[in-house]
């Protein structure tokens, strides 16, 4: 199975984020924000497959891990699925190249789909 990034800053959702893909064979890799993610993805061996991404988050906001993930040939075209409770948001990621926008809460029937696309 494929490699998953969760990018969250909500503890609880990580965790379950972290549960859930570990239950259905992914191997995962939580951060609780982008700068983490930033450095984590610059030092891993692997790449994700994909990476599940949190829009507002403190240190550094999914905006801007994705706009510094754009502008990195290594990192540029890992797929991002964007996971956020802010309805206004997926308006504001047209220009950021996102595969898949889901709000909070998620159907998590629908990510799993979403993901096997991209790590299986």
């Amino acid at each position: 199975m494929g490699d998953v990034l969760v990018i969250e800053d909500d503890r609880e959702i990580r965790n379950s984020l972290n549960d859930m893909l570990e239950m259905e064979d992914y191997k995962v890799r939580v951060v609780e924000n982008g700068l983490e993610a930033l450095k984590y993805l610059n030092s891993a061996e692997v790449s994700p497959k994909v990476i599940l991404l949190d829009i507002m988050m403190p240190v550094m906001d999914g905006y801007e891990f994705r706009r510094n993930q754009l502008l990195d040939k290594n990192l540029a075209d890992i797929p991002t699925i964007v996971l956020s409770a802010d309805r206004n948001c997926e308006q504001n990621l047209i220009n950021l190249k996102v595969k898949h926008f889901l709000k909070k809460p998620i159907d998590l029937d629908l990510l799993l789909k979403i993901i096997a696309q991209y790590a299986r």
